[in-house]
């Protein structure tokens, strides 16, 4: 646990400019600099934070320091990395609007929401460098469906929580399939195969599996403990039980239940969900570029947004909305993870659920462009 202390403590301090640049950072600090993991191993837990649902950054964060703390490792690494994120945008959703009139902000607030939109041209295009042909494809496709489902004034403007999961789950089935054509089109490692019997695990691996200190037994109680959560909280809202933080934990919780591919995604389905009823379309762009333009995750957009509605109280409970279901299912999925690693039908379906969630948030470009680019100013 000190060694985690001593390598983490300061990662939510300096690591700027969303997932892509996260990734970079990582890279340096843990396998560089510090030697904290091997670069194959890293790469593996980065493929498995963006084939779930959550920040996949901080899914990263507990992932690898799990690997020589355990939980608590995990846990520790997480706070400290959240911390300092959470603690800004509380602040600024507590007293912002005390300071400036938000129909009226000052010039330096409004090119916050261009500026942020940019780094998301940024990631996807980082992302997308890195996917094979049939990568691609599936990128293009669901790029254009989220597009379609944004933009069609046919389509309820809520389905994306329904379509981002079929797509990402489509996206890794066909990956998976294409691993037994004679001539794939994709690009896979040479590892056993799922006809090829059972992988004897070696001594790395079995070290590995110790230091995460958890069995499958435990990993399939997180599991089910995500949804009583999931399940426990849309029943109490959809029975009309009145509370507002349940109502707040239930959006937030459910959102971040459905979200993969980190934390763009999230975008237009919180933006369905909260405006106009909490806030104003320009204050949740605000908070946006706020979250953008601050070291640490994403997600902590959800502190500016539940404390704007709700004060403090709101503020914590949306937080641990949106990053509880990452959070449980990272420490669900590692002890499955290292026993399914040298799979490659493991591996393929996580190419492919990378694949759709490059797409996504190439779509999120589109439509996230036309909301907050409206002049040469701010293209500029």
């Amino acid at each position: 646990v000190k060694d985690v202390i001593r390598v983490y403590w300061f990662l939510g301090l300096i690591a700027f400019g969303g997932p892509t640049a996260h990734v970079g950072i990582f890279q340096d600090h843990l396998v560089r600099v510090h030697q904290w993991l091997k670069e194959d191993l890293f790469l593996e837990l980065f493929a498995l934070a963006q084939g779930l649902p959550g920040p996949s950054s901080s899914q990263l964060i507990i992932s690898t320091a799990a690997t020589h703390g355990g939980v608590l490792g995990g846990s520790i690494a997480f706070l400290m990395w959240n911390l300092p994120g959470f603690v800004v945008l509380t602040a600024a959703s507590l007293f912002l609007y005390d300071i400036i009139d938000p129909s009226n902000p000052p010039i330096w607030l409004l090119g916050v929401p261009p500026a942020a939109v940019a780094l998301i041209f940024k990631a996807f295009y980082g992302f997308a460098l890195k996917l094979d042909t049939l990568g691609a494809a599936l990128a293009m496709g669901t790029s254009a469906v989220s597009v379609l489902i944004n933009h069609d004034e046919n389509i309820p403007s809520n389905s994306s929580q329904f379509v981002y999961p079929v797509l990402l789950f489509g996206g890794g089935l066909l990956t998976f399939l294409d691993t037994y054509r004679s001539k794939p089109i994709g690009t896979y490692s040479k590892l056993p195969g799922l006809d090829d019997g059972p992988v004897e695990q070696t001594a790395f691996d079995r070290k590995l599996g110790y230091k995460i200190g958890m069995e499958i037994h435990h990993g399939i109680f997180m599991f089910l403990f995500w949804l009583v959560l999931l399940v426990g909280s849309i029943t109490l809202i959809g029975r009309g039980y009145d509370n507002k933080y349940l109502e707040i934990f239930e959006i937030f919780y459910r959102t971040g239940s459905l979200v993969f591919g980190g934390g763009v995604v999230i975008v237009p389905m919180l933006q369905n969900e909260v405006v106009p009823k909490w806030m104003t379309e320009d204050q949740f762009f605000q908070g946006l570029g706020l979250a953008q333009s601050l070291p640490g995750p994403f997600f902590n957009f959800a502190s500016f947004l539940g404390g704007t509605y709700a004060g403090l109280p709101g503020a914590i409970v949306a937080n641990l909305g949106l990053m509880g279901p990452g959070f449980i299912l990272i420490f669900a999925m590692l002890p499955f993870w290292s026993k399914a690693r040298h799979y490659s039908w493991f591996q393929a379906i996580i190419r492919g659920l990378n694949a759709s969630a490059v797409g996504l948030i190439g779509g999120g470009c589109i439509f996230l462009y036309t909301k907050s680019v409206s002049d040469v100013a701010d293209a500029i």
